[in-house]
């Protein structure tokens, strides 16, 4: 593992993230049985705006609308955990670059959307763990009512997530498998190492 640049020496920001039907959310879940009391879970900011009745449409607007909406709330969630100062570990559903993936315009509008750079953005995170979107054969889950991409879809925007993510130094890419487990227990072995250096026994 690379040299850390995480910026943060109080609360350390770990990132699960992955395209369309990587498991996150069930990982997350498994990982609330391993978390100590110095760990916190950060919601995924994106379920919390749709499932909260913002407008999905299909228009470019519309997108960079939602993607504005999403990267402000992934935003004062992360900095209300560590402003806390309650916690050493914080898991986050997404971090503020996925929405880089799902960005409808040009990158630049991004940026000036963000007032920040990639630089910074990944000088929050301590690590990076990315789940990899499993094929229809690996068992593409289309059960998610807020899901809404097809497997070739979610396909595209994993490999977004991975050209951005992969740039931090601490990246760990975790693959499909046919079995779920198996990625999942790799998931979380990894989860188990970053609170053993964060939090205390």
């Amino acid at each position: 593992m690379k040299e850390n640049t995480h910026t943060n020496l109080n609360t350390k920001l770990v990132v699960v993230t992955g395209g369309p039907g990587a498991g996150k959310t069930a990982v997350l879940e498994m990982a609330k049985k391993l978390l100590c009391k110095d760990a916190i879970i950060i919601p995924e900011a994106a379920s919390i705006v749709f499932g909260g009745g913002f407008w999905r449409l299909q228009s470019l607007t519309a997108k960079a609308s939602a993607q504005r909406a999403i990267f402000h709330v992934q935003r004062e969630m992360e900095n209300l955990v560590c402003e806390e100062n309650r916690w050493k570990l914080g898991l986050c559903d997404r971090g503020t670059l996925d929405g880089l993936a799902y960005w409808p315009q040009e990158e630049k509008y991004f940026w000036e959307m963000s007032q920040s750079t990639l630089e910074n953005e990944l000088k929050k995170y301590y690590a990076v763990i990315h789940l990899r979107t499993p094929s229809d054969l690996f068992g593409y889950n289309h059960v998610n009512p807020l899901r809404i991409e097809s497997s070739t879809q979610s396909h595209e925007i994993d490999e977004k997530i991975g050209s951005i993510w992969r740039q931090h130094p601490n990246y760990v890419e975790i693959s499909s498998s046919a079995d779920f487990l198996t990625k999942a227990q790799l998931a979380l072995d990894k989860i188990a190492q970053f609170q053993k250096f964060c939090c205390k026994d």
